[in-house]
């Protein structure tokens, strides 16, 4: 059976959680993110920059727990804009015998981003984006 680990990276608002949503199957494959860490039980989205690298850490544990179980698909949303960010996942990927596949998600729908990132800020990120075609 073949493994896939599926990274959909993008900046905010461009549609990550969506795709996500609908490539899992209604939930029948787990959808991993930073952002589900700063989510409290009511759905609230409250980012504290002091806990990100515990929310970077609560994400990799999930994705592991889920390679260890065999999941065929696991599907990760995430901004991904650095390297760094990915390397944990890609090398967990290759100890597990899971296929990586990137996606670059797009904001061609115009929205804007759900968690307040100033457009100054966003600009900062698309500047460190980097697409790697080969």
């Amino acid at each position: 059976m073949e493994k896939s680990l599926i990274l959909l990276r993008g900046l905010p608002g461009s549609g990550k959680s969506t795709l996500a949503d609908i490539l899992s199957e209604n939930s029948k494959y787990p959808v991993f993110s930073i952002d589900q860490y700063f989510t409290n039980e009511h759905g609230r989205y409250v980012f504290n920059h002091l806990e990100n690298h515990l929310a970077y850490e609560a994400c990799e544990k999930k994705t592991l727990t889920a390679m260890k179980e065999s999941i065929r698909k696991i599907f990760l949303d995430n901004t991904f804009t650095l390297d760094w960010e990915i390397e944990p996942y890609i090398k967990m990927a290759a100890e597990n015998d899971y296929s990586v596949f990137v996606m670059t998600v797009e904001n061609y729908h115009g929205k804007n981003n759900i968690h307040g990132i100033p457009h100054e800020q966003m600009k900062k990120m698309a500047e460190k984006y980097k697409v790697r075609l080969m």
